[in-house]
């Protein structure tokens, strides 16, 4: 039976990869080497354009070398970024209050860029990928990794059912990632959709204790820059 979803857009994924990438292109040399960070940059971007010429404007062909690269991409920009927290929270708690407005920002620069590459991350593996959710059946698909409420709303009241996914096929699309890991990061727990997997709980405890580091530290230096 065909599947009435349709297939995924491409370019908000890639517009979210773009900004990652422009974000981390401008920390300071003192959080990233711009040696390393215009390698990071580089090998992003030769994994970047194979995907976007197998799928320029919908995501419905999928290949093994295209769900390395579509999955590697992510998990790249994840771990550069962590090395750059790293960092950021080597110079925060020994740096002078010189150079902290310019480390502050570059604070802000790798929380946001935390936010937009576990999305992708989750976009990528839940259900097999933003292809497979969209074109394989629903019986072939791979063990969720996530449960969204719509999932399970087909016997709600009616006008909250007619979106449900036993009613129309809905599908998780890159937003609704992005929204998990934008709740994730400031709320440090799951936003609408319930983790099933370990994978996806790790990964989760991996993006808010991020997040939570780089908060903390932020707020405890502006608390202390008001109390000197």
């Amino acid at each position: 039976m065909k599947r009435a979803a349709r297939t995924e857009h491409r370019w908000p994924a890639v517009a979210a990869v773009l900004l990652a990438l422009s974000l981390y292109a401008f920390l300071p040399t003192d959080v990233t080497p711009t040696a390393f960070r215009v390698v990071v940059i580089i090998v992003a971007l030769s994994m970047l354009i194979p995907v976007i010429v197998l799928n320029p404007v919908r995501l419905n062909k999928q290949t093994s070398w295209s769900r390395r690269l579509s999955v590697g991409l992510p998990l790249l920009l994840a771990l550069a970024n962590y090395a750059a927290l790293l960092q950021i929270v080597i110079l925060l708690t020994t740096t002078g209050s010189k150079d902290a407005q310019s480390i502050l920002v570059a604070a802000v620069q790798v929380w946001i860029t935390n936010v937009i590459a576990f999305s992708l991350v989750y976009w990528e593996l839940d259900r097999g990928g933003p292809v497979a959710r969209r074109v394989d059946k629903r019986e072939e698909l791979p063990l969720a990794d996530f449960r969204f409420p719509q999932d399970e709303d087909h016997d709600a009241i009616t006008e909250v059912a007619k979106r449900s996914s036993a009613t129309i096929d809905w599908t998780p699309s890159f937003i609704d990632y992005l929204y998990e890991a934008g709740v994730g990061a400031m709320a440090f727990s799951p936003g609408a959709a319930v983790p099933l997997s370990s994978r996806m709980k790790a990964l989760i405890l991996m993006q808010s204790g991020g997040g939570f580091v780089m908060l903390a530290l932020i707020i405890a230096h502006a608390v202390g820059q008001i109390g000197a």
